[in-house]
């Protein structure tokens, strides 16, 4: 059974969001006082322990299942894994994924070195 897809996130061109400052894992009015997290946070969490066999089949699922591009869909990850509610509600996969994007960041600064020299 696969869930519905929900509706692309607001861009520019449609109109700010009513708080620009508000990440998707802080919004007050998802999740009352922040501390359990929004239906779409649950779902991408979800998303994140299923594996891909082939190039680009990722990207595809990202975009049928919740409407995004990778891009923007990596960018709410992002802030999400940072939250504490976030690893309240999954905190070996939350490890996981800060450490896999800690390993990919210190990567690409020792690429940037070497660089330079």
């Amino acid at each position: 059974m696969q869930a519905a897809p929900l509706p692309p996130e607001r861009s520019e061109r449609t109109g700010p969001s009513p708080d620009p400052q508000a990440t998707p894992a802080q919004a007050p009015d998802a999740r009352g006082a922040g501390s359990r997290l929004a239906e779409r946070d649950t779902r991408i969490l979800a998303f994140e322990q299923g594996w891909w066999r082939h190039p680009g089949a990722k990207e595809e699922a990202i975009r049928a299942e919740f409407g995004l591009s990778s891009t923007r869909y990596y960018q709410i990850l992002n802030q999400l894994i940072d939250t504490e509610a976030a690893l309240i509600s999954d905190p070996m996969l939350v490890r996981r994924l800060r450490r896999l994007r800690d390993q990919r960041r210190a990567a690409r600064v020792g690429r940037r070195d070497r660089d330079e020299e």
